[in-house]
């Protein structure tokens, strides 16, 4: 049947929208919907479309414009910071996949060249897929969170050297040394002119667009200088995709990146989403039910290389055991960019009809597991480290291969005592620990990243190496001589088994732990957590905030309101999270209903510096009473009434927020 492109374009969306509309209730990643959309709707589905030009134009589009909107959004200066885990992790992730397909391939006959070229295809893995599971799962930042997306943006970057490679790999009339020539010629061409672009056409054409103010003109822009560039490098020989990521890095360096990408990002989700419906209209779905055993088992053979070579390289990298087998599972599936390298191989020969047919097959079904293999990993990651933890070349894999042996360091605990421990280094790790030298607070660092924990030892920061999950580092970070353990990291399981490890190694620590929702405040409580922050929360009040300083209210009345919400509010919520069947101990600031404690410090000069609590009268004249004082590192509780204040106590106050809040102005120094 034969369809005009608007014809093409609504056939496709339409039962785009029926079959996402059923994959997002299973939570099924879109990539998925599109390649089923096509499956159904292609040649060997129901036959609705058949391919041709417009499918084919539109699919090549979306290439252009996904590598484009990668160059755009490349930032170097964020490539840096995560250099080792990007250059060599991703490098050699994608050089050991290769070299275990090659041998794997060529075992079962296959030519050099064409498993060489398998081994690009499986070594690629789907950046829109692990992203969307751990952005679901709140886990982005967590160290395998980020270990995975270091190892993601290297692969994304490796498919330009990769499809320029390919017609070299699929051999040609050409002699070797004049394709090189050739390429050094064209090369030096692309390269002279994106660098003139760079400094002058595209800052020009930006300037002069920008003037006119019109979104409509800046977004045409946009999308002439993307096509322009992919027909430059065609033109010359090279690929269209090669020319729309350098352009993209052009634009990224310039002070119009923000804008391109918010202008071409429903261009480039437009026109991929009809990419993977071509990908799926070429899927001979007879072919995938003919061979169903024999292509599962691919499946897993392929999952189960990818991920031992992705538990070696993030090993080499030096985390422990427990992210390795989590950031291994997250990579083993073969990603989207693998679906346009695989376009380019079969239009070379590198791959016959049935070897393409079957790597689509394949492809798709560890795509469409990955979710399920990420959340279910958890759980076998934990029991293989208690069975390997037994022994010490096994623990030696579970602190990672460059944390240094406690039994060399004679297991002596640290000499701090009442000292506060933090666990992860992210911004809130960082915060904390600022805040805790601010007050002179004694205070010690764990982080699992080796790379953060050599950086940081360089600045002179008291910071250790390991896994807090597990008790051997609580123990070394001197658990059983702290005051408050606080955890920053993002991640809910690891922050669950810290809980329940640092209260069964130390009853009396008071526990602080940031959650990402609501609902995982009940688990914790349950483990004995005693502070829990809700990043939810938290945002809400700070939202609060700007809302009333919008509105001009004065500072005093908003901290006081602030003060209110979060004493309330708090009190809601751990009414919630507390089960009332179970007696979990009395609390002042639960126990007894709108009272609240607060510790403030005695300024220089202030109204109470160098007067005793009796001549002050704390409770008669201000309705507080005061619990005790610290002095430096000294508590002094319940202090007499001839006691001194001087300049830097902190008094531990009990009342009313009101009149803590009113008390507030006599502490201040009289400068302030």
């Amino acid at each position: 049947m034969e369809f005009s492109v608007l014809a093409h374009v609504d056939v496709i969306l339409g039962f785009a929208i029926f079959i996402l509309t059923i994959f997002s209730k299973f939570e099924v990643p879109p990539v998925m919907g599109f390649l089923v959309t096509g499956m159904l709707i292609g040649p060997y589905g129901l036959g609705i479309l058949n391919g041709g030009q417009n499918v084919d134009l539109n699919s090549e589009l979306g290439v252009v414009f996904l590598l484009f909107t990668i160059g755009v959004d490349l930032s170097l200066k964020e490539l840096w910071k995560m250099k080792t885990a990007v250059m060599v992790g991703g490098s050699l992730q994608i050089l050991l996949t290769t070299a275990i397909v090659l041998i794997v391939c060529s075992y079962l006959g296959f030519s050099p060249a064409t498993s060489t070229f398998l081994g690009f295809l499986i070594s690629l893995s789907s950046t829109a897929i692990v992203l969307k599971v751990f952005q679901d799962r709140n886990e982005v930042y967590t160290p395998q969170g980020k270990t995975s997306l270091a190892i993601l943006i290297f692969q994304d970057l490796a498919i330009v050297p990769l499809i320029l490679i390919t017609p070299i790999l699929a051999g040609s009339s050409v002699s070797f040394d004049g394709a090189l020539q050739s390429m050094f010629f064209k090369g030096s061409l692309v390269i002279l002119v994106f660098i003139l672009s760079a400094k002058f056409l595209v800052p020009w054409i930006f300037y002069h667009v920008g003037r006119t103010g019109s979104k409509q003109l800046f977004l045409v822009s946009v999308v002439f200088i993307c096509l322009s560039a992919a027909v430059f490098t065609s033109s010359i020989g090279l690929s269209l995709a090669l020319g729309a990521f350098l352009a993209g890095i052009v634009i990224s360096g310039s002070q119009y990146s923000q804008q391109a990408m918010g202008n071409i990002l429903p261009l480039k989700d437009m026109f991929m989403s009809f990419f993977f419906v071509s990908i799926g209209m070429l899927l001979n779905i007879s072919y995938l039910l003919d061979n169903l055993p024999l292509l599962i088992l691919a499946a897993v053979a392929l999952i189960l290389i990818k991920a031992v070579a992705g538990v070696a390289i993030t090993f080499l990298l030096g985390y422990p055991l427990r992210t390795t087998i989590l950031t291994g599972l997250a990579l083993s599936q073969v990603g989207e960019f693998s679906f346009v390298l695989s376009r380019l191989g079969l239009e070379y020969s590198l791959l016959t009809e049935e070897t393409y047919q079957a790597f689509l097959a394949v492809s798709i079904v560890t795509m469409g597991v990955t979710p399920f293999l990420i959340n279910a990993s958890y759980k076998p990651a934990d029991f293989l480290i208690k069975k390997v933890s037994g022994t010490d070349f096994g623990m030696k894999l579970v602190k990672g291969l460059y944390s240094e042996s406690f039994e060399e360091k004679e297991n002596v605990e640290p000499d701090m005592k009442d000292h506060l421990i933090v666990v992860g280094f992210g911004f809130s790790g960082k915060t904390i620990s600022n805040a805790a030298k601010t007050a002179d607070i004694p205070y010690i660092i764990v982080e699992s990243n080796p790379e953060i924990v050599k950086q940081e030892t360089m600045k002179g920061e008291r910071i250790q190496y390991g896994d807090a999950v597990f008790g051997a580092v609580l123990e070394h970070a001197g658990i059983k001589n702290a005051r408050v353990l606080v955890i920053g990291i993002s991640d809910a399981d690891a922050t669950r088994k810290i809980v329940e490890k640092a209260k069964e190694l130390n009853p009396n620590i008071c526990i602080i732990a940031k959650v990402h929702d609501l609902q995982e405040m009940k688990r914790l409580n349950t483990l004995g957590a005693d502070e829990i922050i809700p990043e939810e929360y938290e945002t809400s009040v700070e939202i609060f905030v700007r809302l009333l300083e919008k509105y001009l209210v004065p500072r005093e009345d908003i901290e006081k309101m602030v003060d209110d919400v979060r004493a309330n509010g708090y009190r809601r919520l751990r009414k919630l999270v507390v089960d009332t069947g179970v007696d979990s101990g009395f609390s002042i600031k639960d126990g007894l209903p709108g009272i609240d404690i607060q510790v403030l410090k005695v300024g220089r000069g202030s109204d109470f510096d160098g007067k005793t609590l009796a001549d002050l009268e704390f409770r008669k004249k201000h309705g507080v009473t005061v619990l005790s004082v610290r002095r430096r590192s000294n508590m002094i509780s319940t202090p007499a009434g001839d006691f001194l204040l001087q300049e830097n106590d902190a008094c531990i106050l009990l009342g009313k927020p009101e009149e803590l809040y009113n008390v507030r102005k006599f502490f201040k120094s009289a400068r302030g």
